[in-house]
């Protein structure tokens, strides 16, 4: 189909970080939720994540992650060229993962849009995210920082909200951004959707490497020539790194250069998950809402009168018997029992286990 032809000198960055806490004790540090299979179907989130974007891109990857996970990165993704997987020294943020691989970028294709898609995102709908994509590349071309907007199905205080404006100019599709709104209530965020004029903010941006540095360069103008200095001589990657800011594009870039009339947005139609907790988890892989959802071997599950999601990882039999919404993650060395309505909660579980010292739980 048209929508998953290639793009022309279009780069998919994938931003692969994050331990993903709330998804403890399934999703480690050392084995983060992107590395895991998360909706059965036997990829992981970041494979299911290469593969929506392959037909887009084709051989034109960057994946940023740490360097305790660049060797399993670049197991599940063997088809990556040379230097096509980059390590961060120490985790700065997005804005510094991004930023580097726009600096890189900067340097070898001087016709390059980059479309950062970060490495845990669930969406299923391939036609219609590639529609999105181009039409995005195609405001990028025009100078714009672009981003995705996902259509809110619920009154999220978990997301930030993507305010949108008038039509931009020459690329159907697309519209001017005219604000980012931080993670409101759920009474404001019912407010947002009664209107239709905002977006769930999933952190996926569009742009030219050399227009996301100039903007960088706008705000903060020693951390632009600082990714550009590295790009220049990667021998300075472990000396400069450690000065960047730790912050996220959206505060360094996105807020401002939409105060400044620079975003763009395209309202996308396809579902989207961030699979954020288990409560995400289990909705996604139940859209029933009911009975109880086993993401492992369901051999080793017992359940009678019971609702919620089991996840057996440690070849034992689970057993639930009378609980409602329940979420029991069950694995060698740990076990987690709590709801779905507690599930944002598991990080604090995972702050306690590392004011112990028990980082070989976390």
């Amino acid at each position: 189909m048209a929508a998953n032809r290639s793009i022309d000198n279009f780069w998919a960055v994938i931003p692969a970080g994050g331990a993903g806490t709330r998804l403890w004790p399934l999703s480690r540090a050392g084995a983060p939720k992107f590395l895991h299979d998360l909706t059965g179907s036997g990829m992981s989130l970041l494979q299911e994540t290469w593969a929506r974007l392959a037909p887009l891109a084709e051989e034109r990857f960057v994946v940023v992650t740490g360097r305790a996970h660049r060797a399993a990165v670049t197991e599940q993704l063997p088809s990556l060229g040379p230097g096509a997987v980059l390590a961060e020294p120490s985790p700065r943020d997005s804005m510094a993962a991004i930023g580097l691989a726009a600096a890189l970028l900067e340097r070898d294709d001087p016709d390059a849009v980059m479309g950062s898609f970060a490495a845990d995102h669930v969406i299923a709908d391939h036609e219609a995210f590639s529609e999105s994509v181009r039409v995005a590349v195609d405001a990028a071309r025009a100078d714009w920082l672009v981003t995705l907007g996902i259509e809110p199905t619920f009154p999220s205080s978990a997301f930030g909200y993507i305010h949108l404006g008038e039509d931009l100019p020459g690329v159907t599709g697309a519209r001017a951004v005219r604000a980012f709104v931080e993670k409101p209530s759920t009474d404001v965020a019912e407010g947002y959707l009664a209107t239709g004029a905002y977006r769930w903010n999933a952190g996926m941006f569009v742009v030219r490497p050399g227009v996301l540095l100039d903007l960088l360069a706008r705000w903060h103008p020693e951390f632009a020539a600082a990714l550009r200095a590295i790009a220049a001589d990667v021998s300075l990657l472990e000396e400069l790194w450690p000065t960047l800011p730790k912050i996220a594009l959206d505060h360094a870039i996105a807020e401002p250069a939409a105060e400044a009339g620079r975003v763009a947005v395209v309202p996308a139609s396809f579902a989207w998950d961030d699979v954020g907790d288990f409560d995400s988890l289990a909705g996604l892989l139940d859209r029933s809402g009911a009975g109880t959802t086993v993401l492992g071997d369901s051999s080793l599950v017992r359940v009678f009168e019971s609702s919620g999601l089991v996840v057996p990882r440690s070849g034992r039999v689970v057993a639930v018997v009378g609980l409602d919404d329940v979420v029991v993650v069950d694995t060698p060395d740990a076990l987690l029992v709590t709801t779905r309505e507690r599930a944002q909660q598991v990080k604090e579980i995972v702050a306690g286990l590392r004011d112990a010292d028990r980082h070989d739980l976390t």
